[in-house]
């Protein structure tokens, strides 16, 4: 993992977008008044005769982007996560996930690392909104390589698919030559016997961290990359939770619907481990700096070592 090197999912976004432009001329990215913010600007620079700027009004820009995706075209809808996922909810659930259109939501500002926009824009239930839809994927990528992989392997996906990105730079950890990208697929990051931790988006990096504290106290924690949360790789994770009996589940998204619900569901089938759910808990978040956020709702890698302690030392 690079800690040096920290970026944005929302720039790799962009970079993708731009990029994959070039290749597809299918491609037709819309926005909503928030171009330079989703880095849709970086696409709109290049091909501005294939970027639509709705204006505020994410649920028309949705309809829109419906109607441009049943002409055969590749629609690209991007906007905050707060208002992609949660105030354009009904024109997703109906106009492009009923019919299964060939849209891709982009989310980005996803999470409470949002910061300093406070609890309203803080996004912590469109994972949760999204996995309710029939046939919507959801992919929350952990860094810019997995970023650009991501965009790529939507836009070759056939139906609506979610994707969720991020405002705070995050480190790379995916910078290696056999690193690939499936839809459907976990990533083990580390093996482990005494607990598996699964995590999404930017608390892969932490989790991983956390993982080296634990390894320095003999405690041998595996870590597991969940970039797509629907379809998940159930397979991947009852392997784990079998070996080690112990699963934790790490998410910058609430604990209620997110990625910690869809294990939890999947291991409870089988009776197949114990679960500790880390994420945002029952609660709105508050104005600050995204790494203080972070910090502040247990989410960075000291915090989820304390959880993970904590947890293994539970014998009931």
């Amino acid at each position: 993992m690079n800690r040096e090197k920290k970026i944005a999912t929302r720039v790799s976004y962009g970079n993708a977008l731009a990029a994959l432009g070039e290749k597809k001329e299918d491609i037709v990215v819309l926005d909503a008044d928030l171009a330079v913010a989703t880095r849709t600007d970086i696409f709109r620079d290049k091909f501005p005769h294939r970027h639509i700027d709705c204006g505020i009004a994410e649920c028309n820009m949705m309809g829109v982007a419906a109607g441009i995706a049943a002409t055969g075209k590749v629609a690209f809808a991007s906007s905050f996560a707060m208002f992609a996922a949660g105030r354009a909810f009904e024109q997703i659930r109906n106009s492009i996930g009923y019919p299964g259109l060939n849209v891709k939501i982009a989310a980005t500002h996803a999470g409470i690392s949002v910061g300093e926009d406070g609890a309203t824009h803080q996004c912590n239930e469109d994972i949760a909104l999204m996995r309710t839809i029939p046939g919507m994927t959801i992919i929350s990528p952990a860094d810019d390589v997995e970023a650009k992989a991501a965009v790529e392997a939507a836009y070759h996906h056939q139906g609506p698919v979610y994707l969720r990105f991020g405002r705070m730079p995050v480190p790379v950890i995916n910078e290696v030559p056999d690193y690939k990208f499936e839809l459907g697929k976990a990533v083990l990051l580390k093996e482990g016997t005494d607990v598996s931790i699964v995590a999404t988006g930017l608390c892969v990096a932490e989790a991983l961290e956390a993982a080296e504290e634990l390894e320095k106290e003999g405690i041998n924690a595996e870590v597991i990359n969940i970039h797509t949360i629907k379809p998940l790789d159930e397979g991947a994770i009852l392997t784990s939770a079998k070996k080690t009996g112990k699963v934790v589940t790490v998410e910058e998204h609430s604990v209620i619907g997110g990625l910690g619900s869809a294990v939890a569901d999947v291991i409870s089938a089988k009776n197949a481990a114990k679960v500790l759910k880390i994420g945002v808990q029952d609660i709105f978040g508050q104005s600050g700096s995204g790494a203080e956020l972070i910090k502040e709702y247990g989410l960075d890698s000291e915090s989820i070592l304390k959880k993970i302690k904590g947890f293994l030392c539970d014998k009931e």
